[in-house]
């Protein structure tokens, strides 16, 4: 098993809660992380129909009375177990003694937020980061095959191809998910909405020219990317709130939240068609971005990133991160040869705003202390 660099967060959480919440997309390993972390835990998984039964039949019995310690799968299949959870743990004060996991978002955040608020921490795993794949890939990263494989733990565990993951990822967990979350009519408008946002990876989001493209209405398409974020499929990276003297954009951007997917999503099916293919480019920012997102998930620390663009698009920055009101900003390119050039954006945001740390290029180069950062030295650049 791959050492995940959220465990340490998780046993910490343990310590402080008597529940613990991993939440996360579907083969994220929170699982199989789960059972490592607490071999000794009783383990039911509510995705089956025969325990889901039991659980909601006796839900108390199937807790134990609150006399042994459980780790409880897919929670969100029966959140009124929660409510049973939380006079469990209210009466015997220990701590640590369930820990749940969930992939829906907003069905598991409103039954923590109405049982057990005050009483877990939440913990959100995604997939495989770099920093993490170290240790499975020592002769370091390939740009290409960084973004054809992705980052699901099933294909770095179990050697499953990355086309044969992904194309079953999309049909079982994706169109299911996404099925049981919302009201589908036609899901084959569904499919052509998600190939053409894995397209406008990294781009400002226009709900107007989606709806257009894919036949919808506008509501719909909200609706559709409302239940792809809560579910973990995609992530929406926000616009820098702050002014810095001009008018800035209020649009996010998208991102999925596993590179690989968009590639999928894109009909790339090996690595060395990503060389020449005119998304290269968003592909890679996209796992860049959301390897800042996983590092700081990891840590247990809110994952305080944007990006900056002003009205005009003169000036635009990819990542912005924000600590202790001091700004890191991080301008992604996926080419291997760094040029002055790539640090022009950079140049005159720092000029504007009077808070920035540092300013460095990730790439897919050779690293430069202070000026440019090859992707896979995680620890120098995020």
């Amino acid at each position: 098993m791959i050492q995940r660099k959220i465990e340490k967060h998780i046993r910490r959480v343990a310590a402080c809660y008597p529940v613990v919440t991993i939440t996360g997309p579907r083969q994220s390993g929170k699982t199989t992380l789960a059972r490592a972390l607490f071999p000794d835990y009783e383990y039911q998984n509510l995705e089956a129909a025969d325990i889901l039964m039991v659980a909601k039949s006796d839900p108390r019995s199937f807790l134990g009375f609150g006399e042994k310690r459980m780790v409880i799968d897919e929670v969100q299949r029966f959140p009124e177990l929660l409510t049973y959870i939380q006079e469990i743990v209210d009466r015997r004060k220990e701590k640590g003694q369930f820990v749940v996991t969930g992939s829906h978002q907003p069905a598991l955040n409103a039954a923590v937020n109405e049982s057990l608020a005050g009483r877990t921490g939440v913990c959100e795993l995604l997939p495989f980061s770099l920093e993490e794949l170290e240790s499975v890939i020592p002769n370091g990263f390939n740009r290409d095959e960084c973004l054809w494989r992705g980052f699901m733990p099933r294909h770095y565990d179990d050697g499953i191809d990355p086309v044969m993951l992904y194309r079953d990822y999309f049909r079982t967990y994706v169109e299911r998910d996404v099925r049981m979350l919302v009201n589908i009519q036609d899901l084959d408008s569904f499919t052509v909405f998600m190939r053409l946002l894995a397209g406008r990876t990294g781009q400002l989001l226009n709900k107007e020219s989606l709806a257009r493209d894919v036949g919808v209405s506008v509501p719909t398409v909200l609706r559709w990317l409302n239940v792809l974020e809560a579910s973990y499929v995609i992530h929406r990276l926000r616009p820098y709130h702050n002014n810095f003297g001009k008018r800035q954009t209020k649009s996010p951007k998208i991102y999925f939240t596993d590179v690989g997917l968009a590639t999928y999503l894109l009909g790339i099916r090996e690595a060395a068609q990503l060389a020449t293919h005119p998304l290269v480019g968003a592909l890679f920012e996209n796992m860049v971005v959301m390897e800042a997102v996983k590092s700081r998930l990891n840590a247990g620390e809110e994952p305080d990133l944007w990006f900056y663009r002003n009205s005009s698009g003169s000036i635009e920055v990819d990542l912005l991160v924000e600590q202790a009101g001091r700004l890191k900003l991080r301008e992604v390119k996926c080419s291997a040869t760094y040029h002055t050039d790539m640090s022009r954006h950079l140049a005159q945001l720092s000029e504007l705003a009077e808070n920035v740390d540092s300013a460095l290029v990730v790439y897919s180069g050779e690293t430069h202390p202070g000026v440019a950062v090859n992707f896979g030295e995680t620890e120098l650049w995020m």
